[in-house]
């Protein structure tokens, strides 16, 4: 077994894995998973910088990080900084800050290499449960883009397109600095048509209508599935391998963009983070399963996190 630390800095959450893995046999046990949401990419779509405050939530869930890596004993860490500090013109600040926290310089990979790690991360267990079709379709739903990734045993293709929870709802719903709640129909419609848009780039180069299992990752699927559930608690347990059917997922995003900012604050497994834009986010999913007819979506918790610790293990 070796000890091994990833690190994720997406544009809306920072996440950590411990774990011990073993190459051999293909086992990756848990030994501490942390979140937070730190909206790192908070105006970049607007300014293309980095926001002061937001680099400094970023480097105060790096200090707690870096106390964790060190009780644990991790032997490697590996740190990935994805697609807001890919679009900033001051990602240099953010790499320096890291670097003088972590000992590590953050990699800032591409939306190929993102989508690598997420289909590792999401299905290195389900290659072995034989009643879910191949190929698989792996989508990952960021806060600045999304990944495709169809393959069976590896990836076959792959696709990152610039549509996520957080780049929707800064484009479409910020007013003045407010949220629209709850949004407009044409504010809707321009989330759905950017969405489309997107899918469209993204089939140029990834068979997405080819896949037989829909497996979807993040924040906004893992959401989904717990509201589906009615959890009283986000419960990791119970949302991952979860499926919920197309019918449940268009009834949750409607429900979702109809709500209050304070109706949605008020479901029991909602993240404080992800209130204002879990709307556009699910409505990612939706968009995603109606353009190649899944009738579910395989939720799982392990996602470019796990594909990272692989990467170093």
């Amino acid at each position: 077994m070796t000890r091994v630390a990833a690190i994720d800095c997406g544009t809306n959450s920072i996440r950590l894995l411990v774990a011990d893995a073993n190459p051999e046999t293909g086992e990756l046990v848990d030994l501490e998973r942390r979140m937070t949401i730190v909206r790192l990419g908070q105006g970049v779509d607007r300014t293309g910088r980095l926001a002061p405050e937001a680099l400094e939530r970023t480097f105060a869930a790096c200090r707690e990080y870096a106390q964790v890596i060190k009780e644990y004993g991790a032997e490697r860490l590996r740190f990935v900084a994805t697609s807001a500090s890919r679009d900033a013109e001051n990602r240099d600040e953010f790499v320096r800050g890291v670097v003088d926290i972590l000992g590590v310089e953050p990699e800032v990979i591409t939306g190929d290499q993102e989508a690598e790690f997420s289909f590792t991360g999401a299905t290195k267990e389900l290659t072995e449960h034989d009643h879910l079709a191949r190929p698989f379709l792996v989508v990952d739903i960021g806060g600045g883009s999304t990944e495709f990734v169809v393959g069976d045993d590896h990836v076959r293709a792959a696709r990152s397109v610039d549509v996520g929870c957080v780049r929707m709802t800064e484009r479409h719903l910020l007013r003045d600095g407010v949220v629209s709640d709850p949004p407009t129909d044409g504010q809707i419609a321009a989330i759905r048509a950017d969405i489309d848009a997107a899918l469209d780039i993204a089939e140029e180069t990834v068979p997405l209508r080819e896949a037989r299992t829909l497996v979807g990752l993040a924040g906004s699927v893992t959401t989904v599935s717990a509201i589906a559930q009615d959890l009283p608690e986000y419960d990791s347990a119970r949302i991952h391998h979860s499926r919920v059917p197309h019918d449940r997922v268009r009834e949750i995003t409607d429900r979702l963009l109809r709500s209050t900012h304070a109706e949605r604050a008020a479901i029991p497994s909602m993240h404080p983070g992800r209130v204002d834009v879990i709307g556009a986010g699910s409505l990612v999913l939706l968009a995603i399963m109606e353009r190649i007819g899944a009738e579910e979506v395989v939720v799982s918790e392990h996602d470019i996190l796990d594909g990272i610790a692989w990467s170093v293990a």
